[in-house]
């Protein structure tokens, strides 16, 4: 866990402080500047174009690559041409893509509102430079992943794009960008990260752009083209779960209702940040211990993840929904309250994702990756028809519990998977007394009524938690870090 502990505390560090910039443009900045029909147009329907048209192009070489450059590592100066490798196939796509994208222009403004396709249609082509930006971004930070740099790439990724993106909301306000420039100021955001990206990998000498015969040999483009292919599959049915509802929300309640949708789930996404700065160092550990056969560490790992994911989860899940009023109350918007709900829906699914640990990572790097694939594309239909029943009945709330139920289904399938294939599970009596803590901790915040001023509420709502729930935890020894930090702490307070 060294390297994973170093990396984790940075990456934890540098997602806060993206949170908190994430949260000013969420709640303070984009809500007031913009309206929700335009809010909804870029969060909920050009970004998921996009992505999923730079997930097609990538065909799978994101996670490929994590899986095969253990076996290039140290192959000469340039790792045997691995990177012209990794980049060469999905540029060709890319072309591929944008052109499909284009032609299929009219057919996709017709699942729209007249309305809603005359705002998206000047907007359309943005889609597909967003879709070429994310890629290119994708792919370096894969390869910046496997070789162990994953800060610099968090930075960028969790802080500058996001100062970038107030900017430019921003200058809109002011009027010195139309909402057309707002896009495409939005579009060049990403742009200036994969830039970036590759002027550090030219920094620290990794940028080997000179393709080289070598690389086929040491594992043929066939093999790496067969694993993309499934994990292709796999990600477009991980990238439907993760838009298909602010998508069918749009088509089916317009772009305004997809706004108020997306500032719901940004809000919940507050919760995931511990998770994804630990998962970036761990997909490309977990391949090293599958290469090296050390089952033994791989499951020593899932259970500290699992815990530690527990462990924070628990108590972000507890302080935003505690204090979901609050968060509102920031926006001086009334209409966004409408998505409460959903944020609760979206905390419960996300909370048993982080909790289940990282069974995806490990299924995905396994011999049998190939099971991943079925695991996703059945969860992928299934949330797909849960959307298309449960949003004309229940709204936001039906989009929000759709997609919880496809989180806990599909995470349920592949710990069952893992513990039955692999021998491999991450649950002890510690997960269950971090629940119960956690409950007891809940309640006790829950119980006082709200405050006649707000930030009030918030500080004891928040000061009960943190005391109840710190206190239970270091009690009931459910955390070993914890309570050997502390007393180290202890000890030198002593001295």
């Amino acid at each position: 866990m060294g390297i994973v502990q170093r990396q984790g505390i940075r990456n934890t560090l540098i997602s806060y402080v993206g949170l908190a910039i994430g949260f000013a443009n969420t709640i303070l900045v984009l809500p007031r500047l913009l309206s929700p029909a335009q809010i909804g147009l870029v969060g909920s329907v050009l970004v998921p174009m996009a992505t999923i048209g730079a997930q097609v192009a990538a065909f799978g070489f994101a996670n490929a690559g994590m899986r095969y450059f253990p076996f290039f590592r140290n192959q000469g100066r340039n790792h045997a041409g691995f990177l012209p490798l990794l980049l060469g196939p999905p540029l060709i796509g890319f072309g591929v893509v944008s052109l499909l994208m284009w032609v299929g222009k009219p057919l996709l403004l017709q699942w729209y509102a007249k309305g809603d396709a005359d705002l998206l249609a000047p907007h359309y082509l943005a889609a597909i430079g967003l879709a070429g930006c994310i890629m290119l971004g994708s792919l370096q930070d894969a390869y910046l992943r496997s070789l162990f740099h994953t800060s610099f790439s968090s930075f960028c990724q969790e802080i500058l794009l996001r100062l970038m993106l107030v900017g430019a909301a921003v200058a809109y306000s002011q009027g010195f960008l139309t909402f057309h420039g707002f896009v495409l100021a939005y579009v060049g955001a990403y742009a200036v990260v994969a830039l970036l990206l590759a002027a550090y990998l030219a920094a620290i000498g990794e940028l080997h752009l000179r393709p080289t015969r070598a690389a086929l040999r040491i594992k043929p483009l066939r093999e790496m083209l067969g694993f993309g292919a499934f994990v292709l599959l796999s990600n477009i049915s991980g990238t439907v779960l993760l838009n298909i509802d602010s998508l069918m929300v749009g088509t089916k309640k317009g772009f305004a209702m997809a706004g108020i949708y997306l500032i719901a789930t940004n809000v919940s996404t507050a919760l995931v940040l511990p998770f994804r700065a630990l998962y970036k160092t761990a997909f490309s550990l977990i391949a090293e211990y599958w290469k090296e056969g050390d089952m033994a560490k791989m499951a020593d790992f899932y259970r500290r993840s699992t815990r530690i994911n527990t462990l924070l989860g628990c108590y972000l899940a507890l302080g935003i929904g505690l204090n979901l009023n609050f968060i509102y109350g920031l926006i001086h918007r009334p209409e966004y309250a409408v998505g409460t709900t959903a944020v609760l829906l979206l905390l419960a699914g996300r909370l048993v994702d982080g909790i289940t640990g990282v069974n995806g990572i490990i299924v995905a790097t396994s011999p049998r990756y190939r099971f991943d694939l079925v695991f996703n594309i059945s969860l992928a239909a299934a949330v797909v028809v849960l959307n298309w029943l449960l949003i004309p009945w229940l709204g936001l709330a039906g989009a929000a519990l759709a997609y919880c139920i496809a989180l806990v289904g599909i995470n349920t399938a592949r710990t069952w998977f893992v513990w039955r294939t692999y021998g491999m599970q991450p649950f002890d009596g510690r997960i269950a007394r971090i629940l119960a803590v956690a409950a007891v901790a809940g309640l006790a915040a829950w119980a006082p009524p709200e405050l006649p001023n707000a930030w009030l509420t918030l500080l004891l709502r928040g000061s009960i938690l943190t005391v109840v729930y710190g206190a239970g935890v270091l009690l009931t020894r459910t955390a070993p870090e914890l309570t050997g930090l502390m007393a180290n702490l202890k000890a030198r307070l002593t001295r």
